[in-house]
Parts: structure tokens; sequence; C-alpha cells
């Protein structure tokens, strides 16, 4: 049974959060029991439990598993089987994963009692940063959403991204009022399913109503700050809109139009001119403060690979809060910030019970607190899994979870350390994603995706008689939008770094990108949110000078290798001095929304 939450009754939402922290474990318990009562049947857990619904038998019997032992069940359901291969309740949409599986997004499972649950925990967050924040009553929210490319699968059913699975359902459109949650932005202009006649309407509402803005931001800071980037590539435009009080003609998607022009209303050359007047200005330091003055924090998620653009923000926000204030995936929707204006280094997230039945994987973590620890194991060879009442402060884990939706003992990737407990329920600090070594947006390419890219490419040196012997990467986040940026050093005749033989080195950006999986492809040429590859070139010697560095910070001279992400400043640093050539993919990979294939 999903508790009632109402926005609206502060008091009473704040008790209800107090009720399940406060039970968390008893919560749990009866969360996995209804679990496992209503899908006895399905063929997935018949399989295994046989009848039975014990928590015992259920952690004694279920293997904790990844994607590729779920895939096969979600292909089946894809392509026409009955959902009850893995849930009693119908499957009603697949949401794509920002992460990936044979280079193709994940796909999860989920019905339509799942956006119920989502909806509580949005509702959720409004008493709470109500307890932090007065006022939020008495204006509105410039809140930057967007949806993203469907497909439809053989089944019928709708494959999509997690958020625009939300957007376009009626918990979000038919959406009751609160006072406390009202956007700048109109429903039209959000699932306007193109992405800049999107961003320019939207930009557009919000400028036209800034006198009422009192919190701007977007689900996660990349997105942003694109729309940041965006302004300052059309505030002349956007202005000039205002002025005369009629949209730009390429705005040509009907709904969208009509919905900003309804916001626009007539001619404001006062507006204009005071958003011109901040705009020409010789800096952009503070612009969100000046553009709307009446704002009190910007809300994205600033945890993980986004901690990345906390210095872009605070350069842009000038000195607003970031609120950083859910945890979530297309898995699930896990927990809430409790606190949500700590600093982002400071940023927890409080995992509710009622959403799904959590477990962890000890996780022994490396000398680099991003490096992938080993799970524990016991004296079987066995994972030491624990629950969630049972995760010791301090220590890190590795998320896994059974949910209401056809997941069971479902390893997330995500690496979780505890901070403390809020009651019963502990607290967790979001690590990083398993084995991800690159990422800007939403794309989280691996160490494998990233050899596999490379080993193509650097057969472009062959003809040339030259040999790529060492690289490694970073993402490149100080300017938008970002882009990955690659050290290579070769070994051979000199390096094809000046003519006639630059274009070698920008065939192998092409070949990298080409070479990534397809969300990477579908930033880099849909959404525009990553820039082009860029692979710096560095003289010989230089990786024997980053194995010093390492070396001297504590690595064993005989264990190390060479990092395929580096991330300290002093480490791009010892590469950066070495660089003899730089080069940019000239190609935009190519991209197009996936296929399920047909069993």
């Amino acid at each position: 049974m999903i508790p009632v939450c109402d926005p609206n009754d502060g008091p009473g939402s704040l008790r209800l959060l107090e009720e399940l922290t406060s039970n968390a474990d008893q919560v749990q318990q009866r969360l996995l029991k209804e679990i496992l009562t209503r899908n006895l049947d399905t063929e997935y857990l018949h399989g295994f439990l046989q009848g039975g619904t014990d928590r015992d038998l259920f952690k004694k019997r279920l293997p904790v598993v990844d994607y590729d032992k779920v895939k096969p069940y979600v292909d089946r359901i894809a392509n026409g089987e009955p959902s009850t291969i893995i849930s009693a309740k119908p499957i009603t949409e697949l949401l794509t994963s920002s992460g990936t599986s044979g280079g193709l997004p994940k796909m999860m499972p989920s019905t339509e009692e799942e956006l119920d649950r989502k909806t509580f925990l949005y509702n959720l967050l409004i008493p709470v940063i109500n307890k932090y924040v007065d006022g939020l009553d008495q204006g509105k929210g410039m809140y930057l959403l967007f949806v993203k490319p469907e497909i439809s699968t053989p089944s019928g059913l709708t494959a999509r991204p997690v958020l625009t699975s939300y957007y376009k359902s009626s918990h979000f459109r038919n959406r009751p009022f609160n006072k406390f949650n009202v956007y700048t932005s109109p429903d039209e202009t959000i699932l306007c399913s193109d992405s800049k006649q999107s961003m320019y309407c939207q930009l557009l509402c919000g400028l036209i109503q800034r006198d009422e803005v009192l919190r701007v931001g977007a689900v996660f800071a990349s997105a942003f700050l694109r729309a940041v980037k965006f302004l300052e590539d059309h505030w002349q435009e956007l202005c000039s809109n205002i002025r005369t009080g009629h949209i730009s003609d390429w705005i040509s998607e009907t709904s969208c139009r009509n919905a900003a022009s309804g916001i626009l209303k007539g001619p404001n050359s006062e507006l204009a001119e005071l958003i011109e007047m901040e705009c020409q200005k010789d800096t952009w330091e503070g612009i969100v403060k000046r553009l709307w003055p009446r704002t009190k924090y910007i809300d994205v998620i600033v945890t993980g690979s986004m901690a990345q653009y906390v210095p872009l923000l605070e350069f842009y926000g000038g000195g607003l809060p970031l609120v950083s204030t859910m945890y979530a995936s297309s898995e699930c929707y896990f927990g809430i910030n409790l606190k949500p204006l700590d600093l982002p280094s400071d940023v927890s997230y409080t995992l509710l019970p009622n959403m799904c039945y959590y477990e962890f994987l000890k996780v022994e973590k490396g000398e680099e607190e991003e490096e992938d620890g080993s799970i524990e194991c016991n004296s079987n060879g066995e994972a030491k899994v624990v629950d969630l009442v049972d995760v010791e402060v301090g220590r890190y884990y590795e998320l896994v979870v059974t949910t209401f939706t056809g997941l069971y003992r479902y390893r997330v990737g995500d690496i979780l350390m505890v901070t403390g407990f809020y009651n019963a329920a502990p607290q967790f600090r979001f690590v990083h994603r398993r084995n991800v070594v690159l990422s800007v947006d939403t794309d989280k390419t691996t160490e494998e995706d990233l050899l596999n890219a490379v080993t193509h490419a650097k057969l472009l040196l062959r003809p040339l008689g030259c040999l790529l012997t060492e690289y490694t990467g970073y993402a490149d986040t100080s300017s938008i939008p970002g882009h990955y940026v690659l050290f290579w050093e070769i070994k051979g005749p000199p390096p094809p770094i000046s003519d006639p033989h630059r274009h070698v080195i920008e065939e192998c950006c092409a070949e990298v990108e080409a070479r990534l999986d397809s969300v990477y492809r579908r930033c880099r040429s849909r959404d525009r949110s990553i820039g082009p590859l860029e692979i710096r070139v560095v003289g010989g010697g230089a990786f024997d000078a980053l194995m010093d560095f390492c070396v001297a910070q504590g690595s064993s001279v005989n264990q190390y290798k060479t990092p395929r992400c580096i991330k300290s400043k002093e480490a791009i640093d010892i590469l950066e001095e070495r660089v003899v050539g730089r080069f940019f993919s000239s190609k935009v990979p190519h991209w197009e929304p996936f296929k399920v294939q047909t069993t």
C-alpha cells in the first residue's frame, strides 16, 4: 500500500516521514513479503522459491544478479510474452537507462503503480524543502525539463527514459494544483519533442515571469548549465521577442508556440532592455541571480559525476545555494536529501524504506575513493549482503534492490558510503557508478567501453608505422558543453601531429566516438550536451612521469597500472605540460533510436 502524501499538508507529510524512517526494518519486511506474495507465481520467482515467501528463504535461494541475467526476461516481454514471467501486475512500459548493455540502453520494466510511488516521493520533497526555505508558495519555479526520444517495441510497449515517462504520464499532466510547486514553463513547452524549441520557449517563459521566480533548476547540473549556455547564445533573439511581443518564426511546434505566446501576451520593451543590460555586461558571473533576483536556490543534482559542475554553477549562480533533493534511477526512486541546504560535498540521501527492498554488497575500497573496490565475501566465497538497517557508518556498499516491477536482488551498480542514520533509516553519500570512468551528461562510459573504442581507433595509426603505447582520459567540463579528453602517447616515426597527416588523429577522434555507446552518441548528435571528443598527443615519457607521480602519492610500484581516467588536477597537469598536439573530432557520430531485437 502506497501511503498518501499531501504536499500541501507539511506537518502530516513530515509525520509520515518520521513513521517510515523510525520503523525502517518493519516496513522493509512487510514490503518484501508483499512483493514476494504478489509475484510468487511468476516464472522467475517460482523457479527459485516454489511457494515460499520467507525472507531467509529469499536470501538463500535467489541469486544477486546483474543486468545480463535480467535482460532475457525483459527482451521476452518486449517481444510480446506476458508480463507474468516476472510480474503479476502488467508491465506497462520499459524504462531506458543511461547505463548500457552491448552498447544499447538497458531497459527496466515498469508498471502503472510505480508512477504512484514516484509521485509519493516528489510530494514528500516539498514539505522537506519548506522546512529550510520560507515563502515558496509566493512565486514560481523555473524548472527546465525535457522529454527524449522513445520507441515502440514489437509487443507495443513503449521504451523511453524514466523522466520522459513521468512527464508524459497523467500523474504529471493532470497533477493537482500545488501552491508550492508552480512552474513558469507550460506543460506544452516541456513536452515538446524538439529540444531546441523546448529550451527556447521555456527560457522565454522564465524571463517573462522573472519577477515571480523563487527557484530555478533542472534535473541534472549539466542540463541547467546547457540552458545557461543556450541563453548566452540566444539572449538577443529572446529580447527581440519580448520587445515585439512576437515569437520567432522558427518556433513551429504549434502547442509549444501557442503556450509560450500565452505567457508572452504582448510587447514589453522595458523588460527586454533590463535583460539586455544584464546580458551585455563584461562578465556573466552571477547571471542567474541578476536575471531572476528573487531566486532562493538552484535545484539540480550535483552528486556523483555531476559534482564536476559545481564550480560553474557557483560562478553563474552568484552564491545561490545548490540544492540536490533526491536520489533515483530508472530501476526505482530511492531517497531524499533531508538537509537540502548542505554543501554539495556533504549531501547525503536518506533511503525511504517503502520504495523497494534494499540490500547491500559490502565493498572494500581501493586506495582512491573513486576506484572500484572488490566485493567482500564470506568464508564460503559468497558475497556479503546486508539489509538496510544493518549497514555500518563509514563503510562502502553497492546497492541491490528488489522492486514491485520485476527486479529481484538486482545490482544497481551504484557505490554508496554510509554517513549516518535518520531514525532507523541509513543515510548515504553517492560515491560513483561501478566501472564508469568518463561521464559528462547522462552518458556513462566504462573502462571496457573506452578500451573497445580506442582499440578500433588506434588501428588507423598502423599505415603510418605508429603505435599507441598508453592512453588515459578525463571529462573536461570547464566549458559548456563538456567533452571527453584523451591523452595518447604514440611510438614510432614522428607522430602525425602536423600536415600532411594531422587528419589521421582527427579520424581517430571520430572513430572513438563512433565506437562509444548509444547514450554517448545521442548526447553528441541529438542533445548536443557533449562536445567533440579531443585527443591530446603527449611526448615520450609523459606516462612515466604520471606513474612517478602516482607512486609518490602512495601507489605500489609493483601493482601500478595506468588509470584509464584521471581526476586530480596535478595528474592532468603532468600530462598537459607534455602535450605536443591537440585534435578534435570533425564528425558527429551517427545515432538513431535503438530497436529491440525480435526473437
